[in-house]
C-alpha cells in the first residue's frame, strides 16, 4: 500500500497561484485530479516515473505545471493564473506501473489516492 500526502490547498484570488504538494514513496507514475461540487473526478496533469515524460488536460496547458524531486518523494503542482473555475478538491495520485513512460490521464490508470486538498478561487 501507497501513501499519498497533499498539502498546499487553500484560497486564492483569481488570478493568483498556489503549489500543491504530495508526498509519496516509490518514484511511481503520478497525477494529479480535481473534483468540483457535483461534477466527476478529471484528469490535471501526469508525471513519469523520472521526470522526462508529463501531460496535461486542456485546461491546465500553459498555467499548471507538474513536476517532481524523486530524493524527496515529492511530486508538484504548481499552479499560475487560477480562476474560480480552478476551484475544485485536488487529488493526488499514484501508479503501480513500472513503465519509465507512464502517464494516464484516467482514473482508472492509478491504483492509489490521496484525500484531497481544497483549492478555492474568489473571483
Amino acid at each position: 500500500q501507497v501513501q499519498l500526502v497533499e498539502s498546499g490547498g487553500g484560497l486564492v484570488q483569481a488570478g493568483g497561484s498556489l503549489r500543491l504538494s504530495c508526498v509519496a514513496a516509490g518514484k511511481l507514475p503520478m497525477g494529479w485530479f480535481r473534483q468540483a461540487p457535483g461534477k466527476e473526478r478529471e484528469f490535471v496533469a501526469a508525471i513519469s516515473r523520472n521526470g522526462g515524460r508529463t501531460s496535461y488536460a486542456d485546461s491546465a496547458k500553459g498555467r499548471f505545471t507538474i513536476s517532481r524531486d524523486n530524493a524527496k518523494n515529492t511530486v508538484y503542482l504548481q499552479m499560475n493564473s487560477l480562476s474560480a473555475e480552478d476551484t475544485a478538491i485536488y487529488y493526488c495520485a499514484a501508479s503501480a506501473s513500472i513503465n519509465y513512460d507512464y502517464t494516464p490521464r484516467n482514473v482508472a490508470g492509478y491504483n492509489y489516492w490521496g484525500q484531497g486538498t481544497q483549492v478555492t478561487v474568489s473571483s
